[in-house]
């Protein structure tokens, strides 16, 4: 399959999918909080069910951060999370819709008509927060970056950890920064058109 039927040049296709890969080392060159801005400012807009927006992400930093957050990570994650030069934790906020009358203002009643059961706003965070979470990780590739999204850990502990009294639900920890040393595993094969495809 030739990329010339897309619009998004060959580079960047390379650089966003093909090219790009999960990083497990990294070099030691910061990730400034201007980059992790622009990124954000850019993957914000990616759409989302009633443009709700329920990814929050803590941005760890400090040596005591790393620290607090190593010791929740599975034996595999730890080394890696102690030497990435950033690490994002991903959580998806399940009060969300407290926020959906600014966000959502052409009909501010989404808040209470379809998100006043908690058990609906867990759904829906997941799924949307999941969403937010992969354009996060896309627009990390855009910034030349490489990203390491992790889900070895003990998710009710980083929870309670980093969100404290807060309702939320963490969905990856993402380690950030230029690729280091033997940084890749070889790619893994992926499913064919054909094989997931199908049309009625």
């Amino acid at each position: 399959m030739t990329t010339d039927a897309l619009v998004l040049d060959a580079a960047a296709q390379d650089l966003l999918f093909r090219e790009a890969r999960t990083a497990n080392t990294f070099t030691d060159e910061p990730v400034s909080e201007e980059l992790v801005q622009a990124i954000y400012d850019l993957v914000k807009y990616g759409p989302t069910a009633f443009n709700q927006q329920p990814l929050r992400v803590v941005l760890v930093r400090s040596a005591e951060g790393r620290e607090r957050l190593v010791q929740h990570m599975a034996d595999g994650n730890k080394a890696k999370t102690e030497t990435a030069p950033l690490v994002a934790i991903l959580a998806a906020d399940n009060e969300f819709h407290e926020e959906l009358p600014s966000q959502f203002p052409h009909f501010p009643q989404a808040k209470d008509v379809f998100f006043s059961e908690r058990s609906v706003r867990e759904q829906s965070a997941a799924l949307n927060g999941a969403l937010q979470a992969a354009y996060f990780i896309i627009g990390v590739r855009a910034a030349g970056l490489a990203a390491g999204p992790m889900t070895g850990y003990d998710a009710e502990a980083i929870n309670k950890e980093f969100f404290g009294e807060g309702d939320h639900s963490v969905l990856a920890v993402v380690n950030i920064g230029k690729p280091g040393d033997d940084a890749w595993f070889p790619r893994s094969p992926r499913l064919e058109y054909d094989q997931v495809v199908t049309t009625v």
